[in-house]
């Protein structure tokens, strides 16, 4: 069921702009700014229905093209592909009738002399539904609502699992906390959580920063947000931190090889930092004590960044710049430590992004991965001997993981991938890992897709 704020503007205007955001995707623009920049009172209504079509595009654009074969002006199209997935069953929240008039009503305002052609096709849909949902069970694109060579990808990955998830890209994420250890614990917060009606539960031993709430709310009702107090981060994303600051040890530790825990007075760089939640969680779990250099390529995100920081009450040295240009911004001075969270096709998050799919094309993973492996790269000489640097991406592709810690490794020889029982690798979002004896063990919420290997440098 889609959700729609009580007080939402009228419908027919929330189908609009709705529409529109489709649009702007199906020409190659990202849902995040397109929605950064619609009317504030709007927004809400519109990124709800514009996630669900989203998530049916492919079986809409099929239903558009058996119901009405020629394409009609892009608009109209957009606003016709809208209201059919919004049709599909199980889908609205609106009662039919009231969806398809106020889809006409708002190709009127739009195109008048299409509102007849629109109405035609919405009402012979709503009669011959199951037929018609029935037959695009022949089309890959229209069942998984995901590019064709996406699907493939997955299949070559994961030929088990492929399936399961496309599927699980479907469903709607949860909203995960991470509690500041500065203000409390899980428990304390769960208890200023239960007292203002909000329900949440611990996502696992292997996340004891994070919550999950049974429902989304607005960051403004969580009891002490303002005051740093807690963060919005999916609990994949919590692994990061303690990773590369080795509160989790690897399982291939020989018994006398040293790992310390870095905290106090350690050089750490986070190589593409923004949005900042990662940077952020480094500085908590060091106590705020670490020598801290957040980089990113893009100036606009990185404030993002600093406001992340600010509202933790949390330091550390912010700048612009492409981690791989390092005669641009190294000072010389090596690093105990690097977090490279590279550019990806995230493909791991595809639950919070529904438009990234249809953004991607099939040859983006190449080009992505040569970035991987040019920041890769670049950043290994700025590590001191003994170092560590964490490679992450939000992605589910073997091409942007476990192949590119590979190749990494066979590039140079003074790096070594430590393991991990579990916590590291390929993380896959789909639900019940708890109870498979793999790397996801000790889950108890889905979490989003992230891969994660861990590379050490030689002393010698």
């Amino acid at each position: 069921m889609s959700s729609v704020p009580n007080s939402s503007p009228p419908l027919h205007r929330l189908l609009a702009h709705a529409a529109d955001a489709v649009q702007a995707v199906r020409d190659g623009q990202s849902l995040t700014d397109w929605l950064s920049r619609c009317p504030a009172d709007l927004r809400p209504g519109a990124q709800a229905l514009s996630f669900t079509v989203l998530r049916r595009l492919g079986a809409a654009q099929a239903l558009r093209a058996k119901l009405a074969p020629k394409n009609p002006p892009p608009r109209v199209d957009a606003l016709l592909i809208t209201a059919l997935a919004l049709l599909w069953p199980g889908e609205t929240a609106y009662a039919e009738h009231t969806l398809v008039d106020q889809a006409v009503h708002a190709v009127r305002q739009r195109a008048p002399n299409s509102a007849g052609f629109v109405n035609a096709v919405l009402r012979r849909f709503l009669r011959e539904r199951d037929a018609l949902v029935a037959a695009l069970r022949d089309d890959p694109v229209a069942e998984f609502n995901h590019p064709r060579w996406w699907q493939d990808r997955l299949r070559a990955d994961w030929p088990d699992r492929w399936q399961d998830l496309l599927r699980a890209n479907q469903q709607r994420p949860p909203m995960t906390l991470r509690v500041s250890p500065a203000h409390g614990d899980t428990v304390d917060y769960l208890r200023r959580l239960r007292e203002v009606d909000i329900d949440a539960r611990a996502a696992g031993d292997l996340f004891p920063q994070a919550l999950v709430l049974d429902e989304p709310r607005p960051v403004q009702a969580l009891p002490g947000f303002g005051e740093g107090h807690a963060s919005v981060q999916d609990a994949s994303a919590q692994l990061a931190a303690p990773l590369l600051l080795g509160q989790h040890r690897p399982q291939d530790l020989t018994p006398d090889e040293d790992w310390p825990v870095l905290g106090a007075g350690a050089r750490v760089l986070d190589a593409c930092a923004a949005p900042g939640g990662k940077t952020a969680h480094l500085q908590e779990l060091a106590g705020n004590a670490l020598d801290l250099l957040a980089l990113d390529a893009d100036a606009q995100r990185l404030d993002r960044v600093r406001q992340n920081l600010q509202r933790l009450g949390l330091d550390g040295d912010v700048r612009a710049a492409d981690a791989r240009d390092t005669a641009a911004w190294w000072d010389g001075r090596p690093f105990d430590a690097i977090l490279l969270d590279a550019p990806c096709s995230a493909s791991g998050i595809v639950r919070r992004h529904p438009d990234v799919r249809w953004l991607r094309r099939a040859t983006d993973i190449a080009s992505l991965a040569q970035t991987q492996a040019q920041l890769l790269d670049a950043l290994w000489p700025l590590l001191k001997p003994g170092g560590r640097l964490l490679y992450a991406t939000c992605s589910v592709f073997k091409a942007e993981g476990q192949d590119q810690t590979d190749a990494f490794l066979q590039r140079h020889g003074n790096a070594r991938s430590r393991e991990f029982a579990r916590g590291a690798g390929h993380l896959l979002p789909l639900a019940d890992n708890a109870s498979n004896d793999d790397l996801h063990q000790g889950v108890t919420a889905v979490t989003d897709g992230f891969y994660y290997a861990l590379l050490h440098k030689s002393r010698a």
